[in-house]
């Protein structure tokens, strides 16, 4: 289910959440994103904060049909330093945005893929720096021992097994990793959902969602409200907060200046709805 699925109303007038969750230039897959335009509309729409969570990963992904040596890693460009992340390039340009934008909470921040299976790779990037907001994403699963993008591993017959799949390695990295502050899209496979296959329904896979969503709350960490499509589904919310989570944020997933907070009145609406409100400071989490 999508937002634009639920009749929940913005409250006039009230302000909308910051965007936790945009890439820039300094991703691998955002090369043409530029972060002074993000900034700029992120100013046009109002939002109090602006977390540039450009992707550190380890994997070495080769997508089906291509040759080995044209994988994802090998096609990054002189950004790719370090885990795909040039840390002293991104900051550079993270202060020329602070110092050109004053009037923008602007936050720091990485999205971390796989962060329980790279923990020695992401340590040594924290170590040169710290950051305001840390995303933990699955991209990712392990087929006989070797990793695989996991929309590329969905098909009409596998969908379902594979979404449960999906959510017992999501848990598996809530309860093995300590690095991150968000657990980012939850919903991901959806996104490559098999057209051919049996409808994707939240409730089909509670008892696994609420697993995760148990463990995180745990962990006093935030769900991520990801706007990129098709999320919400307004079930996890009702599931989070009853499995005691205490804190959401907002991300659009933006890998172009343009998509900055997209469908973020409609979202916080509907997150406003199941009993989670902003919190004291305009750039904090939304919480109950």
């Amino acid at each position: 289910m999508a937002t634009e699925d639920y009749a929940w109303k913005a409250t006039p007038g009230q302000p909308l959440p910051a965007d936790n969750h945009v890439h820039t230039e300094w991703s691998w897959d955002a090369s043409t994103a530029v972060m002074e335009k993000a900034c700029e509309e992120a100013i046009r729409l109002g939002l109090p904060a602006i977390s540039f969570t450009d992707h550190a990963d380890f994997t070495t992904w080769a997508f089906p049909g291509e040759k080995e040596d044209s994988s994802i890693v090998r096609v990054i460009d002189t950004h790719a330093h370090s885990g795909l992340f040039d840390t002293d390039g991104y900051w550079e340009c993270l202060e020329r945005c602070r110092a050109r934008y004053p009037d923008l909470k602007i936050l720091s921040g990485m999205e971390l893929g796989e962060p329980h299976l790279f923990k020695d790779e992401i340590g040594a990037l924290l170590e040169r720096r710290t950051f305001d907001r840390l995303l933990g994403s699955l991209h990712s699963l392990i087929v006989d021992g070797q990793i695989h993008y996991a929309p590329f591993l969905f098909t009409a017959d596998n969908a379902q097994e594979l979404m449960r799949t999906y959510l017992t390695e999501t848990l598996h990295m809530v309860e093995s990793s300590d690095v991150f502050h968000v657990l980012a899209h939850i919903d991901y496979p959806m996104r490559a959902w098999p057209k051919d296959a049996k409808p994707f329904n939240a409730n089909d896979y509670e008892e696994e969602y609420r697993a995760v969503l148990r463990a995180l709350a745990r962990s006093d960490r935030a769900l991520e409200m990801n706007t990129q499509g098709p999320w919400p589904a307004a079930e996890v919310v009702r599931w989070w907060y009853e499995e005691g989570g205490s804190a959401v944020s907002f991300g659009s997933d933006s890998h172009e200046p343009e998509t900055v907070g997209r469908n973020f009145a409609a979202t916080a609406a509907m997150v406003e709805a199941h009993g989670f409100k902003p919190g004291k400071d305009p750039i904090d989490f939304w919480r109950r």
